[in-house]
């Protein structure tokens, strides 16, 4: 792991009179279980504290089961001032969305976090690149504090840690140190991870088949590393969950054919506003693959070497030239 400053996040938590903990748009396991974990250790202090993101309206039903859930509110019910304000698992104060201008009404404002790109919008920044998930760099920093990680807590950081490592497979050293750790507390991992993971509804199945119709390989895009792409279009949200529009990637990522996947998703509301969603691997050698991070940096997102995200506007045919121009 890298060296980062716990101390400085325990230094803002330790004197926090009320807090808002805020996670990013289109909300992740990640970002959510960090979130509802900080705030149970919040409230077992007997700090107000609440959570929010600004879209969509409601968190995902894959996530409502986690503990704490009761302390999400609606983003129109978020304080327009607040003693401390932490950003879970936000690279950028953009991806707080519509939220983003409760950062100007807090005392302090901490982030937490683990992408590369993060562009250290906080008075604090705790950032730590080489951790597999910000679960896991939230786990440090309670241990830092000398806060108890007990079964609910456990609960939502080991949420966090399952999915952002793609049910370990993709690891960092101590991610496996840590599931042990957390699943000795008594929770089902198992059961998280199916809720979280491996659970769909039927229409899932119908809305796969017509976004994968829509994929197209590209073999020579980024110098022959190739390019691999989908499209999920507004009609074919329609009926299906935002966690399952969140999972085509996986899905398209499984290419042989192509280093780098890519999956642009329209605006259930805005014509022609897409987020797009960028995955590569490295190469069988160990050698590393294609940079995706910087390339949706230079799209106005950001992320990690591996997997990152932007998002644009356009029509279909201008959003896949940008993006292979970006590639070369």
């Amino acid at each position: 792991m890298g060296e980062v400053d716990l101390a400085a996040a325990v230094k803002v938590l330790e004197t926090a009179q009320s807090v808002t903990v805020l996670c990013h748009v289109q909300p992740d396991a990640d970002t959510i279980g960090s979130g509802l974990a900080l705030a149970q250790v919040l409230r077992r202090r007997g700090v107000p504290v609440c959570v929010s993101f600004a879209e969509p309206a409601e968190i995902p039903v894959s996530m409502r089961s986690l503990p704490g859930i009761e302390l999400v509110v609606p983003a129109d019910r978020v304080p327009a001032e607040v003693d401390v304000l932490v950003a879970v698992d936000c690279g950028s104060a953009g991806r707080l969305g519509s939220l983003r201008d409760r950062l100007d009404g807090a005392r302090v404002s901490l982030v937490l976090d683990h992408h590369r790109s993060n562009t250290r919008f906080g008075t604090v920044n705790v950032i730590d690149e080489s951790a597999e998930s910000t679960a896991g760099l939230l786990a440090r920093v309670l241990d830092a504090w000398g806060e108890p990680i007990d079964r609910p807590i456990a609960h939502c950081l080991f949420a966090g840690l399952v999915t952002d490592t793609g049910s370990f497979k993709w690891t960092r050293p101590g991610s496996h140190t840590l599931a042990e750790r957390l699943l000795a507390t008594g929770i089902d991992g198992a059961a998280i991870t199916r809720t979280l993971m491996d659970t769909h509804p039927f229409g899932f199945l119908t809305m796969l088949s017509r976004v994968l119709a829509t994929a197209r390989l590209n073999p020579t895009a980024a110098a022959g590393a190739g390019l691999v792409y989908a499209f999920v279009r507004r009609d074919d949200t329609i009926g299906v969950r935002s966690e399952e529009v969140e999972s085509v990637i996986d899905v398209v990522r499984t290419t042989a054919e192509a280093e780098i996947a890519c999956v642009f998703k329209e605006s259930r509301a805005t014509t022609n506003l897409w987020t797009v969603s960028l995955r590569s691997r490295a190469h069988p050698d160990g050698t590393p693959g294609v940079d995706v991070a910087a390339i949706a940096a230079a799209l106005g997102g950001g992320g990690h070497r591996y997997a990152a995200g932007y998002t644009t506007a356009g029509t279909p045919d201008e959003l896949v030239t940008a993006l292979l121009a970006e590639l070369g």
